[in-house]
Parts: C-alpha cells; sequence; structure tokens
C-alpha cells in the first residue's frame, strides 16, 4: 500500500537473487559487476577506508569515501517519506545524512549483545538522532532501552517475517528438529549439529533437517 524503492550500496548481479515484483523500484549506488561497462571498484577512492561508515560493523572493510559520498548524496535528496535502514553502518549513515523531514528508521537483525564495544559506543552516539529502532526480539528491544538509553527513540521488536505456507500444517506425529536459513558461520550450525548427536543418542527416532545452502555446506555435511 505505499510506494517502494529499494537503494542497494552495491550491485553485484545483473538480477537480484530475490525478485521484488514489479511494484518495487530497485537501483543500486555503486556497480561491482566486474563484465560491466559502468564497473566502479576500481576507483582509486574506493580503496580507501570509509569515514562515515562505522568501523565498529563488520562490513567496514567493504566501505569507501566513494560509498560514504554516494549514500550521502542520495540521503540528502531523497523524496522519500521514510527512510529505512539495514544494518547499524547503514543506519549511521541515515541517522547522520538524511536531510530534515523523513521519518528515520533503522532496523537490527542481529542483537545489541553480539555487537563490539566500539560500536555499541557508536550506536549511543548517533542513534538518538532516528526515529525509530527496530529488533526481531523484545529480549533485544529490552536491551537497546535498557543498556543505551536512547531519549525519544522509539524501539519496538518487529520478529521476521514469514510467508503463508502453501501445505498443510504437520500433524504434531513427526519426530522432526528443522532448522532453515543461510549455511554461514554466524548462523553456528555446527553447535546444533553436535548438540544434535547428543540428543539422538538418546532419541534415535528422532531427525534433524537443516535446509539452506552457503559456504559452510561441505563443512556441515563432513561434520554430520
Amino acid at each position: 500500500q505505499h510506494e517502494v524503492e529499494v537503494v542497494s550500496v552495491f550491485r553485484y548481479r545483473d538480477r537480484p537473487f530475490f525478485d521484488p515484483g514489479p511494484r518495487v523500484r530497485l537501483r543500486s549506488l555503486v556497480d561491482m559487476r566486474r563484465h560491466s561497462s559502468g564497473y566502479e571498484g576500481g576507483d582509486p577512492e574506493h580503496a580507501l577506508p570509509a569515514r562515515v561508515f562505522p568501523r565498529g560493523d563488520g562490513r567496514f572493510p567493504q566501505y569507501s569515501p566513494l560509498t560514504d559520498r554516494r549514500i550521502g548524496e542520495d540521503l540528502r535528496t531523497t523524496a522519500a517519506d521514510v527512510v529505512i535502514g539495514t544494518r547499524p553502518g547503514l543506519n549511521a549513515h541515515i541517522a547522520r545524512q538524511t536531510r530534515r523531514g523523513p521519518a528515520r528508521v533503522g532496523q537490527e537483525h542481529l542483537t545489541l549483545a553480539t555487537h563490539p564495544a566500539r560500536l555499541k559506543l557508536m550506536l549511543r552516539g548517533t542513534y538518538p538522532r532516528l526515529d525509530a529502532v527496530t529488533t526481531v526480539t523484545e529480549a533485544d528491544a529490552r536491551d537497546y532501552r535498557r543498556i543505551l538509553r536512547l531519549p525519544g527513540v522509539r524501539i519496538e521488536a518487529l520478529p521476521n517475517s514469514v510467508p503463508e505456507p502453501d501445505v498443510r500444517p504437520a500433524d504434531g506425529t513427526g519426530k522432526w528438529v528443522v532448522a532453515a536459513g543461510r549455511l554461514a558461520p554466524a548462523k553456528r550450525y555446527d553447535v546444533l549439529i553436535r548438540a544434535f548427536a547428543r540428543v539422538v543418542a538418546e532419541r534415535p527416532d528422532w531427525g534433524l533437517r537443516i535446509y539452506g545452502s552457503g559456504r559452510e555446506r561441505e563443512k556441515l555435511r563432513l561434520l554430520i
């Protein structure tokens, strides 16, 4: 029910992995497609460390004065009513560089407890300029309210959404533990597998199903 535009900082693919649909505009700020005539990955400005994107964010090495400038230009000229960031580093850009007028919202997809102290310090100094912060759990929302103490900033938990299932619900008789997501180190499927090995030793009629793809796939298969 809104006009939606997704602004990607980097473009690596000709087509996005997920199709946003015909009603969502999609554009990028820096072209990283090596086969493209507009490739900008070799720009000398992109070889330098970012000054606006915070060092405490784990994606800091990907950013540069080039991305600082492109993001800043876009935020200073946006016609949007609401601007939403998707990680701490981009939320910092939104807090510092968005023109007056739009509501500024910062999304948190990880947890405050897992952020390094350096990043927490940046959040405490920058996030008061936001209008709202969303977390994926109520517990993390409580941490943001209690630890960061952001006056005037609305902090709400918005759980990750899932599409409506197109299969019948389980009848409750299947003995399965199910996990789904990126097969990446941050998801700690190795912990799940080791834990389940102890469970199935006592309850051999149970099974574990892991759905997903990623660079940890073969490593996890060997562990299994």
